[in-house]
């Protein structure tokens, strides 16, 4: 049986580009970047302390170039959990970060969407019961 959800690749356009946004301006680690071949990196990327990480992929056929920002088919799947809503919204805010729309209030807790360079949508969030990730109680 699987233990855990170890990475999920993300489809990026430059592996340098991609490395930037991530850790200067969401703040993640880089964990690796390990280059594979000339075209070709390992590239490991995660919020600190983070289990699950991103493996970012660049595209290299015109069909992977064309999923580049879709792979959520426009819906959010990305979501970005924080301790301190209004600290990470004004920081990512100061950073340049598109939000859609201001932070609003749902069961689930407080969330703002935006999109990142390739425009993949995420929820920031902070969630109203962070072991639950529900707003309603048993």
């Amino acid at each position: 049986m699987p233990r855990r959800l170890a990475a999920l690749s993300l489809v990026v356009d430059d592996y340098d580009r991609a490395i930037a946004f991530f850790t200067q301006t969401l703040g993640f680690e880089l964990r690796e970047d390990t280059r594979l071949s000339d075209t070709k990196r390992w590239v490991r990327v995660a919020p600190p302390g983070a289990e699950t990480e991103f493996l970012l992929a660049r595209a290299a056929t015109p069909s992977q170039v064309a999923v580049i920002g879709q792979q959520g088919g426009g819906r959010v799947w990305l979501f970005l959990e924080t301790e301190d809503f209004d600290a990470d919204f004004a920081r990512l805010s100061a950073a340049g970060v598109p939000f859609e729309s201001p932070p609003r209030d749902e069961p689930y807790g407080t969330v703002a969407v935006f999109a990142d360079p390739w425009g993949n949508r995420w929820d920031l969030i902070q969630y109203t019961d962070p072991e639950g990730r529900s707003g309603t109680q048993a």
